[in-house]
């Protein structure tokens, strides 16, 4: 396997596309690629379709995916509010690779998938890039998770515009400006995922007593609210200003499971409360019996599990990672860090200096457990190595 990784800050479309091209193409040494993942910010959607015919035309990519993002990221930078087109390559001998499309309609409430492989369970593992306006993105990984149980998806949502027809979707020669488009890579290769949520746990775990909906009504038989009042309370002065902003709830994956640490709980927004029935609403449908526990999202937390994650997958794998792909919340960046190329430079203190090419996405997605979600405010990243046997 080899990868190679190029960006051009060029806000002419042609002059970027051109610089890309020849770069993989020289870093390759002119081998045609299996596959092309092209990120671009806004500036380029108007000229998308002009974009992908150069790089078809030069690269030969037996499959290219891409789409529009809030900000690129390539090798060792993250840009954010500038022009940008970031092209990441790989050649992947004896790996089977697999375009796959999806469109949603609202009127008939169903899918419509194009080149998706027969259902069942294998070995494969998705990047998936969708439109956030036109695609519900938790139900079509649930479509997944019938036809293919087991198998992992990695990706995110397209940005850069803010309504319906506004973002762009790349599958090889066709640009699309809805739905849903990705590849799955079966065979000689381990797609690692590292989902990094960036929070820390704080308080009580509580088990819910009473639920309906995305409403909790009680955690340990108290009310929900009276609760979280008290894990407020109990924080030092610093932590209840950031926890205004950034408290979050984290749900239990797998219930089976001693104890529960980073990585087990998947991580919802707190969307308010109602002072009557004592009752707190999140970001998802909650069940009674499930074990919850209040998370605390900031800078260092965000910093801290992310090296956690990266040092951990180093630590217990044989095979190094020798490629990436990152998708990269658009609250993430400088926004929370306070400084740019926060993750790139995360990633390459704890891997290596490995080609590393990504988007700043309207949502993430990655497995938690064994199920893949919708992710907010995460760092989702796809690492390549060798198969382990």
């Amino acid at each position: 396997m080899k990868f190679a990784v190029t960006l051009s800050k060029s806000v002419d479309t042609e002059v970027a596309a051109l610089d890309v091209a020849s770069d993989i193409r020289q870093q390759l040494g002119g081998t045609a690629s299996d596959l092309v993942c092209l990120f671009f910010s806004a500036h380029h959607v108007a000229g998308a379709d002009h974009l992908v015919s150069i790089l078809r035309e030069t690269l030969h990519a037996n499959v290219l995916i891409g789409c529009s993002g809030e900000g690129v990221i390539a090798g060792a930078e993250e840009v954010e509010t500038m022009p940008a087109v970031g092209v990441w390559a790989a050649i992947l001998p004896n790996v089977h690779l697999h375009p796959v499309r999806s469109s949603f309609s609202p009127t008939q409430d169903q899918f419509h998938l194009t080149g998706w492989p027969e259902p069942g369970v294998g070995d494969g593992s998705f990047l998936l890039l969708a439109d956030p306006f036109t695609t519900p993105v938790q139900e079509m990984l649930g479509v997944m998770e019938e036809r293919y149980p087991g198998a992992k998806a990695m990706g995110g949502l397209a940005g850069g515009g803010q309504e319906a027809g506004m973002n762009r979707l790349v599958l090889n020669d066709q640009v699309f400006d809805d739905g849903l488009v990705g590849v799955r890579l079966s065979g000689a290769v381990e797609i690692r995922p590292v989902i990094s949520q960036g929070c820390r746990l704080i308080g009580d775990r509580f088990v819910v007593t009473k639920a309906e909906g995305n409403l909790i009504h009680e955690l340990g038989g108290e009310p929900a609210l009276e609760r979280l009042q008290a894990v407020f309370a109990s924080l030092p002065e610093e932590g209840r200003q950031r926890a205004h902003r950034a408290l979050h709830l984290g749900i239990v994956i797998d219930e089976h499971r001693n104890r529960f640490e980073r990585g087990d709980f998947l991580i919802r927004n707190l969307l308010g409360a109602e002072r009557t029935t004592g009752a707190v609403a999140i970001g998802d449908v909650v069940q009674e019996g499930q074990t919850v526990q209040f998370h605390l999202r900031d800078a260092a937390s965000a910093t801290e599990d992310l090296h956690a994650l990266l040092a951990t997958d180093r630590a217990t794998h044989q095979h190094p990672p020798l490629g990436g792909l990152m998708f990269s919340c658009c609250g993430r960046g400088r926004g929370l860090f306070g400084r740019p190329d926060h993750d790139v430079t995360a990633a390459k203190e704890q891997l290596g200096a490995i080609p590393l090419a990504g988007f700043f996405a309207q949502g993430e997605i990655g497995p938690v457990g064994h199920r893949n979600f919708l992710h907010g405010y995460t760092a989702s990243l796809a690492l390549f190595a060798e198969r382990e046997h």
